[in-house]
């Protein structure tokens, strides 16, 4: 994965390093909320000479909403209408890339498992897609396809949420024509966010390189949430600070001085508070593999759904 290094003997002691994306993924559903998400992909093979990876799945379940079930016969010609449509409108959609070497894929059956296919004949680097962002009973985590993707990718994950506004929100298309905007991937604030779990600690080097590629200026956020003795014992903010601090490396080339925050409180809140403040342009956040969620009783991926679910830029995910 080019934007994580190989783990080292500890997991803060890194060299910056130039960035290296050769293949990006963008998974799509042909949907308003996967529209918006593609300017980023785009802006990001532009930017670094990527080849774009552009993947649909039609899934059993999918043609049936459509349809409003129809008996075992009729599926077969249904899946061949559909894939025929998959296939014209992924086309009209990589007509546009002017410049940006590409593929296109049509995929049959489950979701996560065929792009985790499609990821590793392609060693892609990244995932680019847009998630709806749902809350509410039923949804403690995203309850969608995005979801799934976050919990197993292997590499980073660029999500897009309903929310995302103003300078960190890319048009897709010329004046609403079919046309897609050449925009330039431009980062001048990211926010990285982390408990020290150590899944979270290893993507700071992400957050330091990303920093250094786009000269933006980058701040660090830890929240407490359990405060109530910080009175008697002021311990943990000092080192709270000097973690943060120490997440930096010394020989990291940075234009700006990084920031240190620490906030108090519910920790999702804090986070998109903070990012609407800095007028963040993104948000780095650890993520925890799937298999890792089910032998515990806290989930703090429910702090991570409902930064994406919020957040009014996109958000990079990355699993250690």
């Amino acid at each position: 994965m080019a934007l994580v290094e190989e783990r080292s003997s500890t997991l803060v002691e890194k060299k910056t390093t130039a960035i290296s994306l050769k293949n990006i993924l963008f998974a799509t559903d042909f949907s308003s909320t996967s529209e918006a998400a593609l300017p980023y992909a785009t802006a990001i093979c532009r930017r670094f000479g990527s080849t774009l990876h552009i993947a649909h799945v039609i899934s059993d379940a999918s043609l049936l909403l459509m349809t409003g079930g129809v008996d075992y016969v009729s599926m077969g010609t249904i899946y061949e209408d559909a894939h025929t449509e998959a296939k014209e409108k992924i086309e009209q959609v990589a007509a546009h890339f002017e410049g940006i070497q590409h593929r296109t894929y049509v995929r049959h059956g489950q979701v996560w498992k065929n792009l985790a296919s499609i990821l590793e004949e392609n060693e892609i680097d990244l995932i680019v897609l847009g998630t709806h962002g749902r809350t509410g009973l039923g949804k403690l985590l995203l309850g969608s396809v995005a979801e799934d993707i976050l919990r197993h990718a292997p590499c980073p994950v660029l999500t897009v949420g309903p929310k995302v506004e103003g300078r960190a929100k890319l048009p897709a298309f010329k004046n609403g024509g079919g046309e897609l905007a050449p925009v330039e991937l431009e980062l001048r604030q990211i926010l990285y966010a982390t408990n020290f779990a150590p899944d979270s600690l290893a993507v700071a080097p992400v957050a330091v390189r990303l920093a250094s590629e786009f000269q933006a200026r980058l701040s660090l956020i830890h929240v407490i949430e359990d405060y109530t003795q910080l009175g008697s014992k002021p311990g943990p903010i000092e080192d709270g600070v000097r973690r943060l601090q120490e997440l930096v490396p010394k020989e990291a080339e940075l234009q700006y001085t990084p920031e240190t925050i620490l906030e108090f409180g519910d920790p999702a809140r804090r986070i998109l508070q903070t990012a609407c403040e800095r007028d963040a342009d993104l948000i780095v956040l650890g993520a925890r593999a799937a298999e890792e969620l089910v032998a515990t009783t806290h989930l703090p991926w429910s702090t991570a759904h409902q930064v994406l679910a919020n957040a009014k830029c996109p958000v990079l995910t990355v699993r250690a």
